[in-house]
């Protein structure tokens, strides 16, 4: 890569409240795409097998990215970024999509949700540990409250019984924390676009010797909701929605984006009702209430720790872009 491709200019990773607000919609944007990626892989299954459904995943994605780069004509990314590379491409390309996919055979949507209910912590956990953020005991507080609301919420929503599918979930949960947190700090130094761009790439090998492994074994019944699933989770959830949340983890840095995750099950829910039929508890409105105090007080903790540091400091943007 150039040396304009493979840094980030001093001060180009503000503190200011656009800067934050602008990461933070990101980000967000990113939790909207996600959130419905459950029920798109219901859907999905109804036309293809688990195994047919992950391999054209990524291979449409993978396409999809491949003719971005040549349009955009970028360069190779250095030597040294492929290694995390490698690990956003296991984690977040195929480890989540199998394993969920996997668990989605068994668990319903709603109940699936409760992974993610766990992985904004989680994601939080490998960034300080990757990285050597410390981010505010408020943030900690808020997240873990956040996150006891959320499993709560998900588990009596599914009748408080842990599915079959559960340690397919749990895994993915291990894996996506692995890849956010590597894609958070490669997004510092190439455009979040080009993070999950080139991790498709680097998977797309396996994912044509995947598709055409699986589609052989696997039946195949074309429906309107398969078709329109598995584009959405090829091109909104693999591509559109890891490009503006990598970005977004740039700006506001890794732990704080994560938080933001907090309204993932929630939203999920929701799109399971609307689109699956799955009932949803009357106690929705109460969870959604108490995620969204205790996202403010993450951000907000997040954002005081921010400055506070960068006037310590006297900079507005180092650490890869994932201080806390």
């Amino acid at each position: 890569m150039t040396a304009q491709d493979s840094a980030i200019p001093p001060g180009s990773i503000a503190v200011d409240g656009r800067s934050d607000r602008g990461g933070v919609l990101l980000a967000g944007l990113g939790v909207v795409a996600f959130s419905l990626t459950f029920p798109s892989t219901v859907w999905g299954l109804e036309s293809f097998g688990p195994w047919s459904l992950v391999a054209l995943r990524s291979l449409l994605a993978a396409l999809l990215a491949g003719c971005f780069l040549l349009a955009g004509r970028v360069p190779v990314p250095d030597r040294r970024h492929w290694g995390p590379l490698a690990v956003v491409a296991g984690g977040v390309v195929i480890g989540f999509p199998l394993l969920t996919t996997l668990a989605l055979r068994t668990s319903t949507s709603s109940h699936a949700a409760v992974v993610v209910g766990l992985l904004p912590l989680t994601t939080a956990l490998f960034a300080a540990l990757r990285t050597g953020s410390r981010p505010p005991r408020a943030f900690w507080a808020a997240a873990l409250a956040g996150a006891a609301v959320v499993i709560l919420f998900t588990v009596l929503q599914s009748g408080g019984a842990l599915s079959g599918g559960d340690l397919y979930l749990f895994g993915a949960l291990l894996v996506c924390a692995a890849g956010y947190t590597e894609g958070g700090r490669l997004a510092s130094v190439m455009p979040g676009w080009q993070v999950i761009g080139w991790a498709l790439v680097l998977c797309l090998p396996l994912a044509v010797a995947g598709t055409a492994l699986a589609l052989a074994f696997e039946p195949v019944h074309l429906t309107a909701h398969g078709i329109v699933g598995l584009v959405w989770v090829a091109a909104g959830s693999t591509f559109l929605g890891l490009y503006v949340w990598y970005r977004g983890m740039a700006e506001i840095g890794v732990a704080r984006a994560s938080q933001l995750q907090l309204a993932q099950p929630l939203l999920t829910l929701v799109w399971s009702f609307l689109a699956l039929g799955e009932q949803v508890s009357a106690a929705a409105p109460a969870a959604a209430v108490a995620v969204l105090v205790c996202i403010a007080v993450t951000q907000r903790a997040g954002r005081a720790k921010r400055a506070g540091g960068s006037r310590a400091t006297g900079r507005t943007g180092g650490g890869m872009g994932i201080e806390s």
